[in-house]
């Protein structure tokens, strides 16, 4: 069925190919923030245990917000790890690296969730693509205040 959004089909296949990105960086980095809430240790457990708690709940609601824009745009979703492989510019970790270590990878991929996002702004702007643009103004918003945050605990 023909989608008539007032948005080109060439135009939403170029955003939903930066959106399945966003969403394969933020799945990612879900995941990434999760096992590390599970596996901190140290003097600051009970603060960076709470603090990834907080962040990785905020990513499960993000992925869903970032899912759903894609098939209102038309298209499916990617959902497998394979995909989510393929598209993040996430990595993961190797082992179980100590609290400052999981601080510090955690900053720079909150920093690179951001340049992903904001690397889609002039498709969605040539598009008129507003409802995407907010998506990606807000979530820049939220990791770049995370990156913020998460910086902060590296200095002294």
């Amino acid at each position: 069925m023909a989608i008539e959004i007032g948005i080109s089909e060439q135009d939403r296949r170029a955003i939903v190919d930066g959106l399945s990105r966003l969403l394969a960086d933020t799945y990612t980095l879900y995941l990434k923030t999760h096992n590390f809430h599970w596996n901190v240790t140290g003097p600051m457990f009970q603060t960076l245990h709470l603090m990834f708690e907080t962040q990785y709940t905020e990513l499960a609601q993000a992925v869903d917000l970032i899912a759903e824009r894609i098939r209102a745009l038309g298209s499916f979703a990617p959902g497998t790890y394979g995909d989510f492989a393929r598209l993040s510019t996430i990595n993961e970790p190797d082992g179980v690296p100590n609290a400052q270590e999981m601080i510090r990878q955690l900053m720079q991929d909150q920093e690179a969730v951001v340049r992903t996002a904001r690397s889609m702004f002039k498709a969605v702007d040539e598009a008129g693509d507003e409802p995407t643009a907010d998506l990606l103004t807000q979530r820049m918003q939220v990791h770049e205040k995370t990156a913020w945050m998460l910086r902060s605990l590296l200095e002294e």
